[in-house]
């Protein structure tokens, strides 16, 4: 690449795959050009950077593995959305995974921001992953409690999907009742198993898409910021309006 200016050098390495990145290395980091070094130690930083994801990534699929290895072939992660907040649905994903996905960026879906959240849901959905959507709304929680709302979510999120797991990992450490599927509790699952995270991240887009649709019908108070959360703003809204049908009666009694 001597005989290439370095803006030619900048455009072919902007367009070149991961796994180029070595031979590119190797070739610039022996140009005489100092900016050019300079491309070659950015590409080496790079590099590393995609082999530690990958590595975290292929931690994050150790649970699965082992449950592959005792012979489960279709091992489902659940995880929730929405327990906390004093309005809208609690929701529930679950994932079916038999193959580690390698979803660039995938954790607990708290850690992730709402366009990579939005990029890996997309990814999910559209990659032939298999999952199920459940949700408990207001009514349901404020009847059943939110514990058992939670867990009527994750059974229908494992109803919802088009195969059937044969085992579950759920986030947390409280398995889900009256389901027929052996199970595992995972704390801090989302962080430990990519199926879980996967599961957190549709379970989390969903919820805010519910939301926001809901702040267009009760724009006062303010759902697409604060997603139904305690907030301060939410409260005064709370105060000032009265409440909606898609708040939590159950959880107003030392506020409204």
């Amino acid at each position: 690449m001597e005989n290439l200016s370095v803006k030619e050098i900048k455009d072919i390495v902007q367009t070149s795959s991961y796994d180029q990145y070595l031979s590119y290395i190797n070739i610039l980091s022996k140009d005489k050009r100092e900016s050019v070094k300079k491309i070659a130690m950015s590409l080496s930083k790079k590099l590393d950077a995609v082999r530690k994801e990958e590595e975290r990534l292929k931690n994050m699929f150790i649970i699965e593995e082992a449950l592959f290895a005792e012979g489960y072939k279709k091992i489902g992660g659940v995880d929730e959305a929405g327990r906390g907040p004093l309005a809208g649905p609690v929701v529930s994903a679950c994932v079916i995974l038999d193959k580690n996905p390698m979803i660039d960026g995938i954790d607990d879906s708290k850690k992730v921001s709402e366009k990579n959240r939005d990029r890996i849901f997309d990814t999910i959905v559209n990659s032939g992953i298999i999952y199920g959507i459940g949700i408990s709304d207001s009514n349901e929680i404020d009847e059943y409690n939110i514990l058992n709302a939670t867990f009527l979510a994750m059974k229908r999120s494992i109803a919802m999907a088009s195969q059937r797991p044969d085992f579950i990992i759920v986030d947390g450490n409280q398995q889900i009742t009256d389901i027929n599927h052996p199970q595992r509790c995972i704390v801090q699952g989302d962080s430990k198993s990519i199926s879980i995270a996967c599961a957190s991240i549709l379970a989390k887009v969903t919820r805010d898409k519910i939301m926001k649709q809901y702040a267009e019908i009760y724009p006062q108070y303010g759902f697409d910021k604060h997603k139904g959360y305690g907030t301060k703003e939410h409260i005064e809204a709370i105060n000032k309006y009265g409440i909606t049908p898609i708040h939590r009666v159950s959880f107003l009694k030392n506020i409204y």
